[in-house]
């Protein structure tokens, strides 16, 4: 089995870009959604995509855009899309036309029955991301440092490559890869001092959790 690797989410800076970087991570994102503490306009994302070295993959995070901010933040030379909204599985198949870019799909869960939608969505998204379902009304849907219940995958047959989000941390990334053999692990909130607010320290120790499994 190929040892877990790890992406760091919601970067808005060179020192904390370069903190993942130098920590190890397999992937880096930045977030397009101006409700959240970590939106960044995609024109100064593109100095941190190209900061970014070979090997290392750039990932975008949306909540329902529209196609012209997909096509800034294209232009800004991002690596993937990461879709967080209520996009359906032909709007996940048209911006992955438009695009030609990887797409993730995240699936928000609370309970067993939730991951079925991941299956929805064979042929039209390359990855699945699942996170901890919010509350209603929550102004953003991700990003809240919320977890699920991991034995929910346990059994669960995945119908595309995953990758698992949620309320991780340096002190739990090891028991949930553990309980759900995720091969990727997606962190935001918990490697920052406060919303939006990345921690170098907190980055580096993550990723020396996951390099030691």
């Amino acid at each position: 089995m190929t040892r877990p690797t790890a992406k760091i989410c919601g970067l808005s800076t060179a020192v904390t870009l370069d903190a993942a970087i130098a920590g190890g991570a397999s992937h880096v994102g930045f977030v397009f959604f101006p409700k959240s503490p970590r939106d960044m306009p995609p024109e100064a994302a593109a100095a941190l995509i190209q900061r970014t070295p070979r090997g290392v993959a750039t990932v975008g995070v949306f909540v329902d855009p529209d196609d012209e901010l997909i096509d800034r933040v294209v232009a800004a030379g991002i690596g993937a899309l990461q879709l967080h909204g209520k996009e359906s599985p032909e709007r996940t198949a048209a911006l992955a036309a438009r695009t030609g870019l990887e797409i993730w799909k995240a699936v928000p869960v609370r309970t067993r029955a939730d991951l079925n939608m991941a299956k929805s969505y064979r042929g039209a998204a390359t990855r699945i991301l699942y996170d901890a379902k919010v509350p209603e009304g929550a102004a953003i849907p991700g990003g809240l440092g919320l977890r699920f219940d991991w034995t929910l995958l346990d059994g669960f047959a995945h119908p595309l490559p995953w990758a698992l989000s949620g309320g991780l941390d340096a002190d739990n990334v090891a028991e949930a890869i553990g309980v759900t053999q995720a091969r990727l692990v997606d962190v935001s909130s918990g490697v920052e001092s406060a919303p939006g607010v990345k921690d170098v320290d907190k980055i580096a120790r993550f990723l020396q959790s996951v390099a030691r499994l």
